[in-house]
């Protein structure tokens, strides 16, 4: 770890341990460019967490958290740094920036070839020798977490989302009306360029990715926890009881009280409520 600023991590030229081949988990901080199946590259973090540094336990001991940010996050931004420190305490930690954010290539298709992305991390996240995984996604990295764990049922084993939509399209609210306009219009994405640091592609859907409560009823046997706030600005309870919903008794469901919208909002005991869900599902 470089001795930088808070948040930034020194880039690695990784060369992964792979537990097939009788490897370890990695016990070092890397940043490396991982390499999306359709070409793009991905800006990619990994700490081993305190646990990782126990040189006394075996890789399934291990578990990694692979975290999905929302919309115009990235990896080094404060908010998703504070998630993969409270995960740290439990286990290893992959954070990425999805395409069109941060230093990773392309552009954000905002849910649609980010599952794609997420692969790639959690792909990563075995090379380096764990062998339990949890995808951990927030808002919009909440839909690709389940969209991932539907298209590649056998990549993860434990899947959180958090403040994440139900359905495509959603208008209902102020906040998402506003985001509706960033996306879809020059200006929008003008201001998602230059504001936000996200680089928003032009085009629409086509075809339409399978919706979040389409994705659900898929990711069985792998066990679900589907995390709202109460005070969500984006998207209303309907969205949250929705997946509940389509999940049956395969998910669980999470509603937090005065909870607001995804990571900004997501308090230290409930990072840590997260952490110990994922360990114990993940075995």
């Amino acid at each position: 770890m470089s001795s930088g600023p808070a948040g930034h991590v020194a880039r690695s030229t990784v060369r992964p341990h792979c537990e097939t081949t009788g490897g370890t988990p990695v016990r070092t901080p890397l940043r490396t460019f991982l390499r999306a199946s359709d070409g793009v590259t991905i800006d990619a973090v990994y700490d081993p967490g305190t646990v990782g540094r126990d040189a006394s336990r075996t890789s399934a001991d291990h578990p990694v958290f692979v975290v999905a940010h929302g919309f115009t996050g990235a990896v080094d931004r404060p908010h998703v740094r504070r998630v993969a420190q409270a995960f740290a305490r439990y286990g290893a930690v992959v954070t990425f920036s999805f395409r069109g954010h941060g230093a990773s290539g392309g552009r954000s298709t905002v849910g649609d070839r980010e599952v794609l992305d997420l692969a790639a991390a959690v792909r990563w996240a075995r090379e380096l020798g764990h062998a339990r995984v949890g995808t951990v996604g927030f808002s919009m990295g909440g839909s690709v977490a389940l969209r991932h764990a539907a298209l590649y049922p056998r990549d993860t084993d434990a899947v959180v989302s958090v403040s994440a939509p139900a359905r495509w399209y959603y208008r209902g609210t102020a906040p998402m009306r506003r985001l509706h306009w960033l996306v879809t219009r020059p200006e929008g994405r003008m201001v998602g360029r230059y504001g936000f640091g996200t680089r928003i592609h032009h085009r629409d859907w086509d075809p339409v990715p399978l919706s979040p409560v389409q994705a659900v009823p898929r990711i069985a046997p792998t066990p679900l926890l589907i995390v709202h706030g109460d005070a969500d600005g984006y998207f209303p309870l309907d969205h949250p009881r929705m997946l509940a919903a389509a999940a049956g008794d395969q998910g669980e469901l999470w509603l937090e009280p005065g909870m607001g919208h995804a990571e900004h909002a997501a308090s230290e005991e409930l990072l840590d409520r997260i952490a110990a869900w994922v360990v114990g599902r993940a075995g």
